[in-house]
């Protein structure tokens, strides 16, 4: 752990520059804005309709609620997202709650970004998926305003993408089967686990399969011996990293856990905002990025500099949302060495084009800003 101390003391004061470092909008060109002009902020809620229910270690669920943001200037309109699990502890409410309270009226020009989005996080603590929101909308619609993909204002090359992992819920053994079959197209599956019943999860997924497998225990292991010997065992069955095998709070146990462990430990439900990376350096191999827990691409971009001078591992996931807010997660991904882009896959209501994944791996949509069209005949907004 003197490792660890040792890094803490002499990065804790340099962490501001790399911050200050990522907190450029990237959205290269000349503004090309209108006098008079002003961002209006639009949005609805939303239901999204899982194709299965969803089991993690803790809950289980069949429905999504989501608010959809349109962020309008000059004609454009930029398209956002804020996407509500229950362990974020936002709701449609609280999300609408707080857009309604923003004045974005005040700016004539979306590429302040800084300036902007310094406003929207100010206006009140926490409320990140709803500023995520704000984030994903003022980038598309900045992406649009010049005619270029985030990814390539960000000098990011669309080759890079990685494979997605896709998801399998834990579920009774003939729905697992059911659902790895439907998964076959995917290089890459992520198992979730945290109960009694882990093992026979991994065993029913390998009747099935023998492509590589990640899992995510969503803080369900609580003593660091057992969770070391079964990520041994897990190795063995071609498991290639761990998410968030314990609570949290357990960081001794955790560093503990990773310093030993065969396989990578990522960091999930203990990483949300750019102030919390820091402090997991010698805890976590790396950390898992999410637009909704962070506040959008601006933060989201912020973390990832902060992880690279760190020397983590980068992954950049989602939760279950349209393909509004996965294409805006996947303009990241070229910078990232795991992917977990599925939760428009999860849903049977998208109601937005956007990111596809082929042959199992990200393909970045070629149009501007996040890449993404509402559906013909959508009327969220009519």
């Amino acid at each position: 752990m003197q490792k660890r101390r040792d890094f803490l003391k002499y990065t804790g004061m340099a962490a501001g520059s790399f911050l200050i470092s990522a907190t450029g909008s990237g959205c290269g060109g000349n503004s090309s804005t209108t006098s008079g002009s002003k961002l209006e902020l639009t949005f609805r809620p939303y239901d999204l309709q899982l194709k299965h229910v969803f089991t993690l270690a803790g809950n289980s669920r069949t429905t999504t609620p989501v608010v959809i943001t349109q962020l309008s200037y000059d004609g454009f309109i930029g398209y956002g997202e804020a996407s509500l699990p229950p362990y974020l502890e936002e709701t449609q409410d609280s999300v609408m709650k707080f857009l309604a309270s923003l004045d974005l009226e005040q700016f004539h020009d979306p590429f302040l970004l800084e300036e902007i989005m310094d406003y929207v996080f100010n206006v009140a603590p926490g409320n990140y998926a709803a500023k995520a929101a704000v984030d994903i909308a003022l980038h598309d619609l900045v992406g649009k305003l010049v005619g270029q993909p985030l990814y390539r204002l960000w000098g990011l090359n669309p080759e890079n993408t990685p494979d997605t992992s896709f998801t399998i819920g834990i579920d009774e053994e003939d729905v697992v089967r059911t659902k790895v079959k439907e998964a076959e197209e995917y290089n890459i599956l992520k198992v979730k686990l945290g109960r009694e019943n882990d093992r026979e999860m991994i065993s029913t997924v390998r009747s099935v399969t023998q492509v590589p497998l990640c899992v995510d225990v969503n803080q369900g292991w609580t003593d660091r011996l057992l969770a070391l010997d079964m990520i041994y065992w897990l190795k063995e069955q071609g498991v290639v990293f761990v998410e968030q095998p314990m609570p949290k709070e357990l960081l001794d146990d955790i560093a503990w856990l990773t310093q030993n462990s065969p396989l990578p430990v990522i960091a999930d439900e203990a990483v949300q905002t750019r102030e919390d990376v820091l402090p997991l350096y010698g805890v976590y191999s790396g950390i898992n990025i999410k637009l909704m827990k962070c506040g959008g691409l601006k933060a989201a971009r912020e973390m990832v500099t902060l992880a690279n001078a760190m020397k983590m591992e980068i992954m950049v996931g989602c939760m279950t949302e349209t393909s509004c807010a996965v294409s805006a997660a996947s303009q990241l991904s070229p910078m990232a060495r795991w992917g977990d882009l599925d939760g428009n896959l999860l849903i049977s209501n998208d109601i937005f084009d956007g990111v596809k994944v082929i042959g199992g791996k990200v393909i970045l949509p070629d149009r501007p800003g996040i890449g993404v069209n509402l559906e013909p005949g959508n009327q969220l907004f009519e």
